[in-house]
């Protein structure tokens, strides 16, 4: 959610004389018009993106002066009032000058150029004041690429440049420009999925999570910390920020987990870890699950059903790092808070269990996401009735107004993103750092996936994840698709099985194509396949992969890069979140991102699953499997980092710890998992019968 600033009172008072009337009769206007073309599609797609950029852009230079930290003068206010004006004028000028302009042969009007300009400079200063230089730096850079120094580059990305009038029109009127695929994702899934949670939170769905974990995890050895990963998991399904997440769920968790002995930094770890796992959880995921969708033309449905085991995996690691750490301390179990399950549900359980479950069930009848959104506000709104906390309609209006002012920075990010990633499309230059992934890898699928995290964390710095996600996809997507669906034409040629044409094809990128000859083992074919040049990769790929093989193999990709580009949460040096739960547990601020970046170690187990085991492409027996050893060996390489299972442990067999955990989860190896997992619970069994040792025994 965007912060208030003092000044919002002024510009309030500047439109009315009466505080809070003006904005509120604004962001209610967009929201329910939002709504409303939900239902009935009055007007085209490219206008509503336009009108709803227009919307928060508008919002945006009311409520984020030009500069932080300072009062704003009534000069200051007129300029970003006049700003605002200037580019929610020109986004709603853009879809009535359509149709003139292809009349004209695609050529501007000054008052075209105008407009685009407005609207490309406006976005560009929105962004800037919403989340800092690195994303405006991004379209300066992208903008001028294809505009004139891309010709001066050598090599693969030199460019020979566009008319500045035809980057004017693409940057409005193309698929991936402003007002194209990502801004349609914005205005309809995005929005009425903010504002279903903001109904939830004001319902007091917020308050049951909380105390629907303390219930079911408050007497638990380690407790209060699993009452942090339940709640944030939970809050993930209504809260679209890890940051947000960690906000409104630390303030009482942290307090209990430091309350209950642990120390200040790993409290505030647990938080920020946990509320990074929120936006890995269906059915939101935060904006992931819609943008997913949309660039693989997978069903949201089919997205968010294989999502949810790899979400509880990363939910359950964080989990027993909880539980270790509370028996290497000797932490007691906390005492009861006479919270129980019957209680929890009776305060407010109807006002969250109803619309989720109501939710989910139109998601699996086929209902559009959009739709189901729209029914889901009605029915917290219907449930909480049902609650303590009944929504009137001065409930309803300030869910309304929390929903789209939670929605300014994602709405002008993701438009504002829309230009980078039209120059990405315009000059191919997504193609061209899929093909440098895959030839810097040397078709190694595990050096491509450190890369793409490195990449990740870079572009973390300065991006929100929504955003890193889009441009990674966008860059790699295809290189990691294309390695992972690799194995099965290395297993069509171990076993002999490639059509003729296919080999005819894989003759001619061998320097020697008398190894093809005899008979080949999985580890000669990889090397083969690996090795081959990418021209030839390619064709032999469309013409041997299935189609739903390769479906898998871009979910994959399209997930794994979804689950790195969450790693800037809580990875120092940035680690928002972590910073965010640094402050709420008065801990330093790196101690905590070093914590929380241990905690959080699932975010790169569990992408490594995805990339070499059918974790998502599986049916669910296979995808069930893996789920389990995947368990066992998190526990086990949990147990070695921290020296402990339920009882401390030495050297050797935190030792035999990590070797059993890495046998669990190395891929394709099922004997190596069963004896793996038969000596963890061996050594689980043994641990358990050790002496327990006291809290200050224990250095």
């Amino acid at each position: 959610m965007s912060e208030e600033r003092p000044s919002e009172g002024l510009v309030q008072r500047a439109f009315t004389g009466l505080p809070d009337v003006a904005l509120t009769i604004l962001c209610l206007l967009i929201a329910v018009g939002h709504i409303y073309v939900a239902f009935d599609p009055i007007i085209s797609e490219f206008q509503r993106n336009a009108y709803h950029f227009a919307g928060f852009a508008f919002l945006a230079a009311l409520l984020h002066p030009l500069i932080r930290g300072r009062t704003r003068s009534r000069a200051m206010l007129a300029f970003d009032l006049t700003l605002g004006v200037i580019v929610a004028a020109a986004a709603i000028y853009m879809p009535a000058a359509e149709n003139a302009i292809y009349d004209r042969g695609v050529k501007l009007a000054p008052l075209d150029w105008a407009a685009t300009i407005a609207c490309v400079i406006g976005a560009i200063e929105l962004t800037r004041r919403l989340t800092g230089w690195v994303i405006p730096g991004l379209i300066i850079i992208a903008l001028s690429y294809i505009g004139f120094w891309g010709q001066f580059i050598g090599g693969v990305f030199s460019f020979p440049g566009l008319s500045w009038e035809t980057i004017a029109f693409r940057s409005i009127y193309g698929d991936d420009a402003m007002f194209g695929t990502i801004a349609r994702i914005s205005s309809t899934y995005v929005f009425l999925f903010i504002i279903f949670g903001a109904f939830l939170l004001r319902s007091g769905a917020g308050d049951f999570v909380i105390n629907l974990a303390r219930a079911v995890a408050g007497r638990m050895v380690g407790g209060p910390g699993i009452v942090a990963v339940i709640a944030s998991g939970l809050t993930g399904t209504i809260s679209g920020s890890a940051v947000a997440n960690t906000a409104s769920t630390g303030v009482i968790t942290i307090p209990l987990m430091k309350k209950a002995g642990f120390p200040a930094k790993f409290a505030g770890g647990v938080e920020a870890a946990s509320s990074t796992g929120g936006q890995l959880m269906p059915p939101i995921m935060g904006a992931g699950a819609f943008v997913m969708a949309s660039f693989t033309q997978i069903p949201y449905e089919t997205i968010v059903a294989v999502a949810a085991l790899p979400a509880l995996l990363y939910f359950l690691s964080v989990t027993f790092f909880v539980r270790i750490e509370a028996r290497r301390l000797g932490l007691p179990p906390m005492e009861s808070d006479g919270e129980t399950l019957r209680s929890a549900f009776v305060k407010g359980g109807a006002s969250f269990v109803f619309p989720i479950a109501g939710l989910i069930g139109m998601l699996v009848a086929g209902f559009t996401p959009a739709y189901a959104a729209v029914f889901g506000i009605l029915a917290v709104v219907g449930s909480s009735w049902l609650t303590t906390n009944p929504m009137g309609p001065k409930a309803v209006v300030e869910a309304l107004v929390m929903g789209t002012k939670g929605m300014i920075m994602t709405a002008v990010l993701l438009c504002a993103v829309g230009l980078v990633v039209n120059v990405i499309a315009t000059a191919g230059i997504g193609n061209t750092f899929s093909l440098m992934i895959a030839q810097w890898a040397g078709g190694n699928l595990f050096v491509a996936i450190i890369l793409v995290a490195l990449a990740s964390l870079v572009l973390g710095m300065g991006l929100p994840v929504t955003a890193a996600y889009i441009v990674l996809a966008t860059l790699s997507a295809p290189a990691l698709a294309g390695m992972i669906a690799d194995r099965f034409v290395i297993d069509a040629l171990a076993s002999g099985t490639l059509p003729d044409a296919a080999n005819a094809i894989l003759m001619f990128g061998l320097p020697d194509p008398s190894v093809l000859a005899g008979p080949l083992t999985t580890t000669e074919a990889g090397s083969i396949i690996k090795g081959l040049p990418l021209e030839v990769a390619a064709p032999l790929r469309d013409m041997v992969v299935p189609a739903e093989v390769m479906m898998g193999a871009v979910l994959s990709a399209h997930m794994i890069i979804f689950w790195l580009s969450q790693d800037s949460n809580v990875t120092p040096p940035v680690a928002l979140a972590a910073f965010t739960a640094a402050a709420i547990a008065k801990a330093p601020a790196m101690a905590t991102g070093f914590a929380s970046w241990k905690l959080a170690k699932g975010l790169y187990i569990v992408p490594l699953m995805i990339a070499y085991t059918p974790f998502l492409s599986g049916d669910w027996g296979v995808m069930l499997l893996i789920f389990g050893f995947g368990v066992v060996g998190i526990y086990a390489l949990a147990s070695a980092m921290q020296g402990c299972m339920e009882r401390p442990v030495g050297p050797i067999v935190r030792i035999a710890l990590g070797i059993a955990g890495l046998a669990c989860l190395w891929p394709g190896a099922f004997l190596l998992h069963i004896g793996g997992a038969v000596v963890v619970v061996a050594l689980l069994v043994w641990n358990l019968q050790q002496s327990p040792v006291r809290q200050a025994d224990v250095t």
